[in-house]
């Protein structure tokens, strides 16, 4: 009973309106960017989610992935290979790739809008091709030319997928525990060695090859993170012309058992002196997965994007469907035997914020993919530099945000169905189940909220965060007649004031700045979605559309006057210190 619709008409309005992608793809020099043209590609992506994916997202849940232990194989849903299938044979597994690999040079952000699509029809099979584009980043900034020739075309083809292999049974995110190995070959190839568990797509039935970047250590390399080195492990050996040879001594050991995305496949991959090869620079490994992760981490905050959507949107239906009591002042709708869920004030609250953060969070995505389109076009070295700082910093609040109001949007969602949002019939609780993933992997909340106050912000002396705070006063100058301006002014001060007051304490007490990462990075996010619905609300007004006009309008006074709040009160939350954190001894827990 769980349905999707691609909200085309609010993805256009943001992208086009709202953040003039247009302007801005022409500014870069795309070439074939015209309107009606991304409209058209817009609307087949839509087809492709609603038609292909969307169907077998329940069906995929429920029966899982197949693991075969004597083999060590693994078989995907029914439909998931006809689907990928399709979605190579279209092309969009090289949307954005130059001409040059065999791609059709559209902007990044086009592409992340159809992500944003993929992800709320069926994020178990967007898992699959997921990280394939962050193996092709790595492999364009950091492989030699043998590995680029041979590695670049099958992947983005959609012939074969990449993966991203990181992490080991004995740690998590402190890769400087990391204990897999790399031993030279005579042909100057290596031989790889260990296990590394949470493979997403580590193995599956879709692709004749994968091709696994790897984390390992040389046998000289130095202890901790700088003695770490990554490698191209294919699944299947690759002659020099690229041709497939036999099967490479790389075998996934099992699947995990999940709470949700059921369908993709998460494994424990074991290589045993697996034939790999040096990307990069010796003991620099770190850098090269850094642009692939980067890439996955937005690419996670889309996930969370997209559930946000279809959580909203099915909510909404069953919320003006269902009858249920009458309104509290009087009834609404009398010829029926109960007024619909909607006229009452708090499933209002639960669909307003579920609409609110999703729109909101639309705006401030995008934005942060289109500084993907400015670095790769860039006039100048210092148009690079700033694109890709300011990337840097919307990217821990991209992911970590959206991730966590995935779930917010997702409890609501289902509170509004009530006992019915309990049970599988109605799919609710399988949003509620794969949201729940999205704010570990590809770095947790908790690391993303570090990572944006400390190396994104004091380490920067707040470029970012002086960048976007210029966005706000830019447009309160331009539109002062604007109601939300006061407010928003206000917020954008509080900002910048708890920031300075960070900077400081860090200083004194080294503990304030895990302290205070979380409730920063959220008080970031609220002030940044705060000026999308003042941009929103402004553009509009400019439309045609009247309904559109009072749509926008009336959700930002209820995101201001409910939702901004918020950030009020992780500011005084994150100004209490670590004191009282820290002050309790841990036995006394």
């Amino acid at each position: 009973m769980n349905t999707y619709k691609a909200p085309l008409k609010d993805m256009q309005f943001v992208l086009f309106n709202v953040l003039n992608a247009e302007q801005l793809y022409g500014d870069l020099k795309f070439d074939n960017t015209e309107r009606e043209l991304l409209d058209a590609i817009l609307q087949e992506a839509a087809n492709f989610a609603e038609n292909v994916l969307a169907p077998i997202n329940s069906s995929g849940d429920a029966e899982g992935c197949h693991f075969d232990k004597d083999t060590g194989t693994v078989r995907t849903p029914a439909g998931f290979k006809q689907a990928y299938s399709q979605f190579v044979e279209s092309g969009w597994s090289g949307l954005t790739a130059s001409d040059a690999l065999g791609g059709q040079g559209m902007p990044e952000s086009l592409a992340c809008v159809f992500k944003e699509m993929i992800d709320a029809a069926c994020l178990s099979w967007g898992n699959y091709p997921l990280l394939s584009h962050g193996a092709v980043e790595a492999l364009k900034h950091h492989g030699n030319a043998w590995q680029q020739n041979v590695f670049l075309k099958p992947i983005i083809q959609g012939n074969w997928t990449g993966t991203m292999c990181l992490t080991e049974p004995h740690c998590g995110s402190d890769l400087a525990l990391l204990k897999s190995r790399a031993v030279p070959n005579a042909d100057g190839s290596y031989a790889v060695t260990g296990t590394k568990i949470f493979i997403t797509g580590g193995e599956h039935d879709l692709t004749e090859n994968i091709i696994h970047l790897v984390l390992a250590r040389l046998p000289d390399a130095p202890a901790g993170v700088k003695g770490i080195s990554l490698f191209i492990v294919p699944k299947i050996n690759v002659n020099e012309d690229g041709s497939l040879e036999q099967a490479n001594s790389v075998r996934c050991g099992s699947i995990e058992h999940k709470m949700g995305i059921h369908a993709s496949a998460t494994c424990v991959m074991n290589f045993d002196q697996a034939k790999g090869y040096l990307i990069g620079e010796p003991n620099r490994g770190l850098n090269a997965m850094f642009t692939m992760m980067n890439s996955a981490r937005i690419a996670v905050g889309l996930q969370g994007l997209g559930l946000m959507d279809r959580a909203y949107q099915n909510a909404l239906a069953y919320s003006k469907d269902r009858l249920q009591s009458r309104a509290l002042g009087g009834a609404k709708f009398p010829e029926k035997a109960a007024d619909p869920l909607i006229v009452h004030p708090d499933i209002r609250r639960m669909l307003l914020t579920c609409k609110a953060l999703t729109e909101g969070a639309r705006c401030l995505a995008y934005q942060a993919t289109l500084q993907i389109d400015k670095a790769d076009r860039a006039q100048s070295a210092q148009d690079k530099a700033e694109a890709e700082m300011f990337l840097g910093f919307l990217t821990p609040i991209v992911k970590a945000a959206l991730t966590e109001w995935a779930n917010e949007c997702a409890y609501h969602a289902l509170q509004c169905f009530g006992g019915h949002g309990y049970v599988q019939e109605w799919g609710m609780e399988q949003l509620a189940r794969d949201a729940r993933i999205t704010t570990i992997y590809e770095g947790t909340t908790q690391i993303q909220a570090l990572d944006l106050l400390g190396r994104k912000t004091l380490h920067s002396q707040g470029a970012g965060l002086k960048q976007f705070i210029g966005q706000i006063n830019a447009f309160c100058q331009k539109h002062p007649e604007s109601e939300f301006c006061p407010q928003l002014q206000r917020a954008a001060a509080l900002w910048s004031d708890v920031t300075a007051e960070v900077a400081d304490n860090v200083s004194n007490d080294p503990e304030t700045l895990g302290a205070s990462s979380y409730d920063y990075l959220f008080l970031s996010a609220y002030v940044c979605l705060a000026y999308w619905w003042a941009e929103m609300a402004q553009a509009a007004q400019s439309s045609s559309d009247a309904a559109l006009a009072t749509s926008k309008t009336e959700t930002a006074r209820f995101y201001f006057s409910r939702i901004l709040p918020r950030a009020t009160q992780h500011a005084s939350t994150l100004r209490s210190g670590s004191s009282t954190l820290m002050a309790l001894d841990s036995e006394l827990f």
